[in-house]
């Protein structure tokens, strides 16, 4: 069976399965909070596998399982075997802790104690207290409260509950190892789009769908086989700067995530991805107001930012290195070129960085047309602007745009490249799809830069001067179909025509009426 096979048979099994568990949690809580416990317990499940499989390397010449060897052993071999499983995954759970051991009671016993569980999820953060693998580890389940009285008032109910969740998880063929299947990544989007009313608006969440996050990818990584460090500074889910590490070999991925329960399932996702805890550098934090690695340098950056968010706009950030450029700031109300000034000012000087926005970006006025004329005009930053189709994310169905900037724009730095997408699309049921035949033009398009009737037009600057800077990309993509001409006699005789039978069946009529004595 191929990859592509596998995983679709694994995603539709996973669907059917979260739609199980959903019904089963969802009488007592809102979509976007029960998610929390599903992601978080596939997770879990996740972290208990690769424990194991650590241990059997570990134990591959012992005639002994992991359970038998940690419990027979004194504290000194224990404390070293734990010692070595941290070091090289970053935590440690202990056999009565792990996944299958609490499955395994289910079958055997038909008994589950959730305070167990909420145990070993507590000692999985503890495991990693005082290493170097803290920071990513420490809060990680925080969303997931086994306490909780929406999980049932007693005990026993919340064991109940939850019990069914972790039974359906452990019938899940997960192929984990699989770099091409992103389970965490495809079940969160499923949840979001099956309750997106509640789970994507509510959450105040915006998931990158995998099209999008691929074109973002492979632009920022067209022509380069390894990639330094890669940075999103609304990184979500992490989904986007995952897919970068599909495109090309990453080294280092940064990202900072203002929501907790976003930023908790990044980690997730870059630990489920086998990215060493050594080589990723996530943070819970607003970015534009409390920004993290602001002395660093990505050799690509990319981002989703919520658009058109609020922000303090404070006249202090004229000082800020990152819009001082600029003579103005983004709006109070709407962050996106705030989004955009701080993403350039982290990008190196032979880096390439692609951000999804609204298209009112390209022609609003005001402190936003100052900021554009400065990118465009002064520093010559921006490569090119793509327009992508309606209603393709969750929680809302404008149409939105890809910019993409280098600092070092080389032979194209006397023009800017335009491409019109937005009509090219696949209906779907709730969203609009892209597919790769899309995405591969889109692509193709973006490397060839050349005039395509229709739908791409590389602008000299001059051009773009005309325009007074304005970049909607009407202006210059024009997708105009012409009419067919309309033969006016042969309307006028369809009409005519019309006429003389609606003239023949009232006669009729009359005729009807006067034998019935109607007027």
């Amino acid at each position: 069976m191929s990859t592509s096979d596998i995983q679709k048979n694994q995603q539709s099994q996973l669907h059917a399965t979260l739609w199980a568990m959903a019904n089963d949690l969802r009488g007592s809580m809102e979509a976007y909070e029960f998610k929390s416990y599903i992601l978080g317990l596939i997770f879990y499940r996740y972290l208990s596998e690769k424990v194991e499989k650590e241990a059997s390397k570990f134990l591959q010449y012992d005639k002994t399982t992991f359970e038998d060897y940690y419990t027979t052993a004194d504290e000194e071999t224990q404390s070293i075997f734990k010692q070595a499983i941290i070091d090289s995954l970053g935590y440690f759970i202990e056999p009565q802790y792990l996944f299958s051991h609490f499955t395994q009671r289910l079958k055997d016993e038909a008994t589950f104690d959730i305070e167990e569980l909420d145990k070993a999820i507590a000692a999985i953060s503890e495991s990693s207290l005082g290493t170097e693998s803290q920071h990513d580890f420490e809060g990680l389940f925080d969303d997931m409260d086994l306490k909780s009285t929406k999980l049932g008032k007693e005990v026993k109910e919340r064991s109940q509950v939850i019990g069914k969740v972790l039974a359906s998880i452990d019938n899940l063929e997960l192929e984990f190892d699989n770099a091409e299947i992103d389970v965490l990544g495809d079940a969160y989007e499923y949840l979001i789009g099956m309750f997106a009313q509640t789970a994507g608006k509510k959450a105040g969440e915006f998931y990158t769908p995998q099209p999008v996050s691929k074109i973002l990818a492979r632009i920022v990584s067209l022509g380069k086989d390894k990639l330094l460090s890669v940075y999103d500074p609304c990184c979500g889910s992490g989904s986007l700067l995952l897919r970068i590490g599909k495109e090309t070999s990453v080294t280092f991925y940064y990202g900072q995530e203002k929501t907790a329960t976003t930023y908790n399932l990044a980690r997730m996702n870059m630990l489920l991805h086998n990215i060493p805890y050594q080589n990723f550098n996530i943070v819970n934090g607003d970015t534009l107001e409390n920004p993290a690695f602001m002395d660093k340098k990505f050799s690509a950056v990319v981002a989703n930012p919520p658009y058109s968010a609020k922000w303090s706009a404070k006249k202090e950030y004229l000082e800020d290195e990152r819009f001082s450029p600029y003579g103005k700031l983004a709006p109070a109300s709407k962050a996106d070129f705030a989004f955009v000034c701080h993403m350039l000012h982290a990008l190196d000087e032979d880096g390439t960085m692609a951000v999804v926005l609204p298209h009112g970006v390209l022609f609003r006025g005001s402190s936003e047309e100052a900021i554009r004329k400065v990118l465009i005009k002064n520093q010559n930053v921006l490569d090119a602007v793509i327009g992508l189709p309606a209603n393709l994310f969750y929680g809302t169905s404008i149409p939105t745009c890809i910019l993409v900037f280098k600092k070092n724009r080389g032979e194209n730095s006397d023009n800017i490249l335009f491409i019109d997408a937005s009509k090219e699309f696949e209906k779907g049921k709730n969203q609009n799809l892209l597919t790769d035949e899309h995405i591969d033009k889109i692509i193709k398009t973006y490397k060839e830069r050349q005039d395509v009737d229709k739908y791409a037009h590389v602008a000299p600057m001059a051009e773009i001067e005309e325009n007074d800077y304005n970049l909607n990309i009407p202006r210059y993509v024009d997708t105009f179909e012409e009419e067919e001409p309309v033969n006016l006699q042969a309307e006028f005789t369809a009409l005519t025509a019309l006429q003389n039978e609606a003239r023949d069946i009232d006669i009729e009529l009359d005729k009807y009426f006067q034998e019935l004595g109607l007027k």
